[in-house]
């Protein structure tokens, strides 16, 4: 049986623009000293149902798997996703390593019927880089 978690934990309720979700993602995020990767699980009105931690990485790297993204979708019963993660470095600017990764959990969603959304860099700051906002995915 699935577990809801009530609306408190979220104050954000719909999330329309890049801006709102990094927001969102980066209260998870900063001051973290290592790449992390969290997945944000969105129903039909794009209102977060559940935030999970998918990889915890390294200094400079984390290893992602479209296996773990979406294991968190389905059992959110997820209509669509976006993907978090930070630079300990501060810098937002993708990788070719977070291209690819983005592109490879985009094409997974396609087939299971789950849209990623988003895939958001948080930076140091204010600063972060929304890979749909770049037109990468």
């Amino acid at each position: 049986k699935i577990v809801k978690e009530g609306s408190i934990l979220y104050d954000v309720r719909r999330l329309s623009t890049p801006s709102e979700a990094a927001g969102l993602g980066k209260r998870f995020l900063e001051d973290l000293d290592r790449e992390q990767v969290i997945v944000c699980c969105l129903d039909n009105k794009n209102q977060p149902v559940s935030i999970n931690v998918v990889s915890v990485g390294t200094l400079n790297s984390s290893l992602v798997h479209p296996r773990e993204v979406f294991k968190t979708a389905i059992l959110s019963n997820a209509a669509s996703i976006i993907l978090f993660h930070n630079h300990p470095s501060g810098d937002p600017e993708p990788s070719q390593e977070d291209i690819n990764i983005t592109t490879r959990i985009k094409d997974a969603g396609l087939i299971l019927g789950i849209e990623l959304l988003d895939h958001i860099i948080i930076g140091s700051e204010e600063l972060f880089c929304s890979l749909k906002e770049r037109n990468l995915i």
